[in-house]
């Protein structure tokens, strides 16, 4: 049983990886062709694409009731995003960062993680009211990327590749993406509960990996491939993402409880987001050095799960 569960986990993986590089090529040759700046892009159809395992595990996870599942994915996620993700990228290449990025985003993320950090710890849970609330902050977001692109309209570009066929291969990438992810969470879950791992432990490491698994190889993909905005956007604007639209979601269905434990990693979360700010602050850049920090870091959250 648990063979067969490796043998998938290996196939998520490799659906992962392809998806991610035809999801990048897609989406910045999409840009270079209307204009839109590469950094817009990453902050939302390349955020909200790769956020759609997270959306999907945590929402399926509050109608049934598991709330262990559903906050420590979003909350494990955003930890994994900045501190192995974005650790794991800036040391294969450094990450340049814009003005509005560290300006305005980072900030944001920080932000709206105390708020979700405040709300349940409050009332213990994320009532329907709380969810409005964080919809609400989500669709401001959405107004000041409408904005962003509006601003910071970038020359056109050609590329070889037609228009149809760059919405194909964003279109399909996602698709693969997000089903590798699919596999790759359910094969994970299946060996650990086998082994007799808590829920709260799968949820923070296991499915938030998994669910994080879409935002790690499009990072590394982009920042291969140059494309740094996209890198440094698709993190920033997946935490934002997860925490106002799939908790806010997640909270309008259902109330969403919130065990204390909690407390703790959503601290963490928000400091991972202050970690990152402090690190491109100085020099607007993500680099090696900051990257192996943050990958100490989170082998040191670890340490203190288990």
């Amino acid at each position: 049983m648990i063979f067969w569960q490796i043998v998938l986990l290996a196939v998520g993986f490799a659906m992962l990886i392809k998806g991610a590089d035809w999801f990048v090529d897609g989406a910045s040759g999409i840009a270079g062709r209307l204009g839109i700046p590469q950094i817009v892009v990453g902050l939302t159809i390349v955020a909200m694409g790769t956020s759609a395992p997270e959306a999907a595990v945590s929402i399926t996870a509050a109608l049934r009731d598991n709330a262990d599942i559903a906050v420590g994915n979003v909350v494990g996620s955003n930890i994994l995003n900045i501190l192995i993700i974005l650790g794991i990228t800036s040391v294969i290449a450094p990450l340049a960062v814009r003005k509005s990025t560290w300006k305005i985003e980072i900030p944001y993320m920080i932000g709206i993680t105390l708020i979700f950090v405040f709300l349940g710890r409050a009332g213990g849970n994320l009532s329907f009211a709380e969810g409005l609330l964080l919809w609400g902050l989500f669709l401001a977001y959405l107004v000041y990327l409408f904005l962003l692109a509006k601003r910071q309209r970038e020359e056109k570009q050609k590329n070889e590749k037609s228009l149809g066929r760059l919405l194909v291969c964003l279109a399909a990438g996602g698709a693969v993406v997000v089903l590798g992810s699919d596999i790759t969470v359910d094969s994970a879950t299946q060996i650990a509960r086998a082994l007799g791992v808590s829920d709260r432990f799968i949820g923070l490491t296991i499915v938030a990996l998994g669910t994080s698994l879409p935002e790690l190889v499009t990072s590394v993909a982009a920042a291969r491939k140059g494309n740094a905005d996209i890198a440094i956007g698709n993190i920033v604007g997946s935490n934002i993402f997860n925490i106002l639209f799939v908790l806010g979601t997640s909270a309008l269905i259902t109330p969403v409880p919130y065990r204390a434990d909690f407390l703790t990693d959503g601290i963490i979360a928000a400091m991972s987001g202050v970690l990152l700010w402090a690190a491109v602050l100085r020099k607007k850049q993500l680099t090696r050095p900051w990257g192996i920090v943050m990958l100490v870091c989170y082998a040191a959250y670890f340490a203190c799960l288990l």
